[in-house]
């Protein structure tokens, strides 16, 4: 009985002393919270009074727009330099020399040939592979010739004349035939001559065979050929002629 009685208030001292412990740390701990609570709010509010002061000196550098507004007139101003006129205008001054060429060539100068009479044959082209010739003498023109898909020939006072398809003249004196009638010819061959009308006769070149190998019909005007390297003319009047 005197052990318990004396325990107990032992016991109860301990706990007596770890509450007053307990009550002491509490109010420390409250003391301690506030004061920290209070510094971190004058902290807080030194920053938020800080950053407006930054943000304030900042602006004038955001808030720098100006460079958008001079970047912008500078576009239109280089779009205007690029797209200017005298680029079109070029074009059209060296257009017109170009078109101007061709019209300056087809003045082509004509051919002269010299005749045996002393007269001279000028020779230009009419198109489509066609020639026209004009003897000239003493600046007069005596008379002329024109191929007509064929060639053209002449008696001009007992000269023959011979216009080739290639623009080519030839001629030569004498050496005519009266026709109708069968005549040899320069180069072996022969000439059949019948008259088919008035100021119209027909010739049939023969061959060593008597083959037909062309025929020269002559109506109403002179005309001519080139067989082989020989020239022949058939006049309307029946005359035929034909020269190496």
């Amino acid at each position: 009985m005197s052990r318990r009685a004396t325990r107990r208030p032992t016991s109860l001292r301990t706990l007596a002393g770890a509450v007053l412990t307990v009550a002491l740390i509490v109010p420390v701990a409250t003391a301690c919270g506030p004061d920290s609570d209070t510094s971190a709010a004058a902290s807080v509010s030194a920053t938020a009074n800080a950053t407006p002061s930054g943000t304030a000196s900042t602006p004038p550098a955001t808030t720098a727009p100006p460079a958008p507004v001079t970047t912008a007139p500078l576009a239109p101003a280089a779009t205007a330099t690029t797209a200017a006129p005298a680029t079109t205008a070029a074009p059209a001054t060296t257009t017109r020399p170009t078109s101007a060429t061709p019209t300056a060539k087809p003045k082509s100068p004509a051919r002269s040939y010299p005749l045996v009479d002393g007269s001279t044959a000028e020779v230009q082209p009419v198109g489509n592979q066609n020639w026209t010739a004009r003897i000239v003498s003493r600046g007069s023109v005596l008379a002329t010739l024109e191929t007509k898909d064929t060639d053209a020939g002449l008696d001009a006072n007992d000269m023959f004349v011979v216009l080739s398809l290639d623009g080519t003249v030839h001629s030569w004196m004498g050496g005519a035939h009266q026709g109708p009638g069968t005549f040899k010819l320069a180069g072996g061959w022969t000439a059949k001559v019948t008259k088919v009308g008035e100021l119209h006769y027909r010739a049939q070149i023969l061959g060593l065979d008597n083959a037909v190998n062309g025929t020269l019909d002559a109506d109403q005007h002179d005309t001519g050929a080139v067989a082989n390297g020989v020239y022949i003319v058939l006049t309307a009047g029946g005359r035929i002629s034909a020269h190496m």
